[in-house]
This record gives C-alpha cells, structure tokens and sequence, in this order.
C-alpha cells in the first residue's frame, strides 16, 4: 500500500533550518503526477497550510511562510522538499505532506522552533 514519508523534522534554534523531506513508499507512485500540498498542525490549533507543488512545477505558498520556505522536487528520487528557513517558534508543529488527488499521506514529522 502507496503512503507518503516525511522525514527531516527536529528541534532547531529560532533563525535556524531545516530540510523536510516527502516520498513515496510502499508501491509504484511517482510523486511527479499529482499536486503534493504541506500541511502543519500545532498542539491545540486546526491543520493550516503550508504549500504545495503541482505536477508542472507551479508552487504556492501561505503568507505566513512566504519568502522564509521554498518547495521543490527531484523527479529522480522521487521526492518533494520543503526548506525551511529563518524558523520560528510559531513554526513549531508536525508537518505532513499528501497527495491531493491520489488521497496519499504520511504521519508526519514533528518541528520543534526553541526561541
């Protein structure tokens, strides 16, 4: 059974980076085919999206993100990136990245921003 994987996420100093990282695994699913959309949650808060990348490449992004995050692909691996950058402590919340069309998602993986 196809699920998306996000790994990458940890405990980082606000001003800090990280890179998250979403396959595919369990199944042949090129993740170039579909729109994959980032999502976060935090502890008490509803889900809130983050970006996403569509098959041809166009991204977008939430306001509160915007200029501080950068999504992108490698067909080759068969991966989408989410970097994440200049991080804040309202960044702190376990992000998941799914599939739009084909239903995919993964557990997650949990950002930790100290100030």
């Amino acid at each position: 059974q196809v699920q998306l994987v996000e790994s990458g996420g940890g405990l980082v100093q606000a001003g800090g980076s990280l890179r998250l990282s979403c396959t595919a695994s369990g199944g042949i699913f090129r993740i170039n085919i579909d729109t994959i959309d980032w999502y976060r949650q935090a502890p008490g808060k509803q889900r809130e999206f983050v970006s996403f990348i569509t098959s041809t490449g166009f991204t977008n992004y939430a306001d509160s993100v915007k200029g501080r995050f950068a999504i992108s692909r490698d067909d080759a691996k068969n991966t989408v990136y989410l970097q994440m950058n200049n991080l804040k402590a309202e960044d702190t919340a376990i992000y998941q990245c799914i599939a739009r069309n084909s239903g995919y998602g993964g557990q997650g993986t949990q950002v930790t921003v100290s100030s």
